[in-house]
């Protein structure tokens, strides 16, 4: 039974019934609730919505553009990934009107804004102007691989001069921590920069990440490797075991929790839902665990008043089996180099990653959704 759709459509039903009229930056105007969450076991299957048809590789593309550290849409555009051209689009406008005046634009022989379609057409074509008006100042990706980058900083108890920081890496750290302290509970990755949030076109809805990590019983390794559990014969458990260490079965389930502050619940939610579940799916294959819960905390839960009839749709629909998620590492970067020597360096192991040619063939090749059913999508405007 497809448990995720049931609660995302319930979540939906939530809103209209209990939710209360606000009006948002956007002046669209919502129906909102505050504190909710989703929850869903990974084992039952990729959490790809089925109420609606989802565009799976363009949540694919955002997600490899964050991990990359990008904060430029040109890679977004040259994949064919639009999500951010409004924020960017919006960026320009504000930008131009600011060092032009408006009288000058409008007694200009020709009308010097472009439209959004000429804007991101030249994002695309345009080298030099995209790198001045497509960059969307530092959000996700230059927080979750460059926090604090081209600041002074001084080491905590130290004297002496401040050393210039190249910028704190937190996933790197994230990876290093899972393969040498799996218990911690500072497995976390933050967003919310508040010296840097008046520098952002949007400050971010989903703002932080944790990861949970635990052992698995002799049980769950030995299914896991396609056996079954042999509780009377304790030295078949053994056997099976040792079998499992020669064949590198995961010994830990790794669960991943989002927060998040602002939730445009039919058109944002279902994408975040499915990012944060494929970003636990690659976090996983890198360190070698088992994919197990994964948790959204939600804060303001609101839909947009040119969303209802769209949610009243979805919620009327009755969902398909989950798909399956298969993700291919046998030509990943490895952390030791070529002889398999030297100390872990998480950080170029994940540079490596997050190439072009390795994101290329991660997109086309190495990320294999399968079995996806679903009902078809369901179009609303996207307020910005």
């Amino acid at each position: 039974m497809n448990k995720l759709d049931k609660a995302y459509t319930g979540l939906l039903q939530d809103i209209l019934d209990n939710g209360s009229a606000k009006g948002d930056r956007t002046g669209t105007g919502t129906i909102s609730l505050f504190g909710r969450q989703i929850r869903h076991k990974m084992s039952e299957g990729f959490p790809l919505l089925t109420t609606k048809k989802m565009p799976f590789k363009t949540i694919a593309i955002e997600l490899l553009w964050f991990l990359r550290g990008s904060t430029n849409i040109k890679y977004l555009v040259d994949n064919n990934c639009h999500i951010w051209d409004g924020d960017c689009y919006k960026s320009y406008l504000s930008k131009e009107m600011f060092s032009s005046s408006l009288e000058s634009l409008i007694q200009s022989e020709e009308d010097t804004l472009l439209t959004q379609e000429e804007f991101i057409n030249k994002i695309k074509t345009d080298d030099e102007f995209a790198k001045k008006w497509g960059e969307l100042g530092p959000i996700y990706g230059k927080q979750w691989r460059k926090w604090r980058e081209g600041e002074y900083t001084t080491p905590l108890g130290l004297d002496g001069p401040s050393i210039w920081s190249e910028g704190i890496d937190q996933i790197a750290n994230l990876i290093n921590d899972l393969k040498t302290n799996p218990d911690s509970r500072r497995l976390m990755v933050n967003a919310w920069n508040v010296g840097e949030l008046e520098s952002m076109v949007l400050p971010p809805c989903h703002y932080s990440f944790q990861v949970y990590t635990r052992e698995l019983s002799p049980k769950e390794r030995i299914e896991l490797a396609g056996g079954k559990i042999q509780e009377k014969y304790p030295a078949l458990i053994e056997q099976s075991l040792r079998v499992c260490d020669e064949r590198s079965i995961p010994t830990r389930a790794i669960s991943l929790m989002w927060n998040q502050r602002s939730c445009d619940t039919f058109l944002g939610i279902p994408f975040n839902i499915t990012s944060y579940g494929l970003l636990l799916e690659i976090i996983a294959k890198a360190v070698n665990m088992v994919p197990d819960e994964l948790i959204g905390n939600l804060g303001d839960v609101h839909l947009y008043s040119n969303h209802i009839e769209q949610a009243k749709e979805q919620i009327g629909r009755e969902p398909f089996t989950l798909p399956k998620l298969n993700i291919n590492t046998e030509f990943w970067p490895t952390e030791r180099g070529e002889c398999g020597e030297g100390p872990i360096d998480a950080a170029a192991v994940l540079n490596g990653f997050f190439n072009d040619d390795f994101c290329k063939c991660l997109l086309e090749e190495d990320i294999q959704l399968s079995n996806y059913q679903s009902h078809p999508a369901i179009k609303a405007p996207l307020s910005n």
